[in-house]
């Protein structure tokens, strides 16, 4: 499985750089959220913006991965989700479960809105 990841302090951006998510690839990808999130990452960005084809078992890995992250009060954010898997999303209503943005920028934006200020007044 292709991907490459971006690390930041509050959250980190996982690009997975196939056009297929499949029975094939799900359970890496599943092990691979995962894995991140028991290393200590509490918000995940997934960029989709490779992914031309999603099945039912690539929605199980993302369901997988928002209630590995949801779960423990971090956020798990789908962005440049490209139009079938858009619409896969649609019509099995998981656009009402997951968090779906147009950009990469707009999920850090909504990460940030919801992070803890940080005491700058002592």
């Amino acid at each position: 499985m292709k991907f490459s990841i971006e690390k930041e302090s509050l959250y980190t951006i996982f690009k997975l750089e196939e056009e297929k998510l499949d029975s094939t690839l799900s359970p890496e990808l599943k092990s691979e959220l995962v894995a991140l999130q028991t290393q200590g990452v509490n918000n995940l960005i997934l960029n989709l913006s490779s992914t031309k084809y999603a099945d039912s078992s690539g929605l199980s890995a993302l369901l997988t991965g928002n209630r590995a992250y949801t779960e423990n009060g971090g956020a798990f954010i789908l962005s440049e989700v490209t139009a079938f898997v858009d619409k896969l999303l649609t019509i099995s209503q998981l656009n009402n479960v997951l968090t779906v943005l147009a950009s990469d920028e707009a999920a850090k934006d909504l990460i940030l809105a919801n992070s803890p200020e940080e005491d700058e007044e002592e």
